[in-house]
């Protein structure tokens, strides 16, 4: 597929095509992936540019994330001080607590969220060594993921077909439920709780030992408990104030801040900078995904995702390809 093959919009029913409007030379799309992946994949992003001008983007602190660059020149990303890149064409972004740049020059970017459970069910290695980290993808989950998914895309020739390719490939990768995962779940739920801050409160709400609970959110969330809490706390309130145009108006903020400072110093933490400066950077791409994901899902962003857990099995409706069945790696 090429950069000027890429239409944008998304295969939702019932989604205005308003909510992917794009600045000349550029285009958006967003894809829910199929229900009995949507415990474990929370959205497919993508976003095209034609100009091969250098460019560059802010995204929030996000979850994990697998990256699928097609017809684009070299990326490069920061998260701090730490620089990433040239990027392979197929990469994996481990959860981030921190803002992060990155610099394209033109083509198509996939992004393939992923949710705790997904990473629960699809590795037996700990999130946290990928925190605030870039690395190859098939470093991570092996050159046969990464193969299937960039030769895939490459022989599209209608975005459409991107979230049924994507489907298709990553369907298989997630056969083997995880003993916790009721656990994993409840935890997820309790982060997008407003209010909800206290490590002890969530330990005693899911009835576990805090030491328990720190392994378990640092094992399949990436970061300890508290940093988790406080990154979906902020993100609630920085979102608001963002969809709504309203840097200053600190009564969208989540009732557990006690004031404005408080609410600032964790902007500092989680943006390196002042909500006020974020939002005045170069945030194209990230405004239009708030946007279009907020009209196709719901929800702005990953990092507030929840999906309630599915009636039928999730690998029930996808297709096994042949030697595909595979343990967690």
């Amino acid at each position: 597929m090429f950069v000027d093959q890429m239409r944008g919009g998304t295969n939702s029913a019932n989604v205005p095509p308003a909510a992917f409007a794009m600045p000349d030379g550029m285009s958006m799309r967003y894809d829910l992936p199929d229900t009995a992946l949507a415990e474990y994949l929370t959205g497919y992003a993508i976003y095209a540019a034609s100009d091969r001008a250098p460019m560059i983007n802010w995204y929030l602190p996000a979850p994990a994330m697998l990256s699928i660059l097609v017809d684009a020149g070299p990326l490069t990303a920061s998260i701090g001080n730490h620089r990433f890149g040239p990027l392979d064409r197929a990469s994996f972004y481990g959860p981030t607590s921190r803002a992060f740049r990155t610099e394209t020059t033109g083509g198509i970017a996939v992004g393939i969220g992923l949710s705790a459970l997904g990473w629960a069910r699809l590795t037996a290695r700990s999130a946290g060594d990928y925190h605030n980290r870039i690395v190859p993808l098939d470093s991570v989950l092996g050159a046969g993921l990464a193969g299937r998914l960039v030769g895939g895309l490459d022989a599209l020739d209608d975005d459409s077909f991107i979230k049924p390719l994507l489907d298709s490939v990553l369907g298989p990768m997630f056969q083997r439920p995880h003993p916790r995962e009721d656990l994993i779940r409840a935890f997820t739920a309790l982060t997008v709780t407003d209010g909800v801050i206290e490590m002890k409160d969530v330990a005693e709400r899911l009835d576990i030992p805090t030491h328990d609970l720190r392994r378990m959110a640092t094992r399949y969330f990436g970061m300890p408990p508290k940093l988790l809490l406080r990154r979906a706390r902020f993100l609630r309130s920085f979102i608001r104030l963002m969809m709504a145009e309203g840097a200053s108006d600190y009564s969208m903020i989540d009732s557990s801040y006690f004031d404005a400072s408080h609410f600032l110093r964790d902007a500092g933490t989680f943006l390196g900078t002042t909500p006020r400066r974020f939002m005045a950077s170069d945030t194209v791409f990230l405004k239009a995904s708030l946007r279009a994901r907020a009209a196709v899902i719901g929800l702005p962003t990953q990092a507030l995702h929840v999906v309630q857990k599915t009636a039928v099995h999730a690998t029930s409706r996808l297709p096994v390809e042949q030697g595909d069945s595979q343990p967690r790696l």
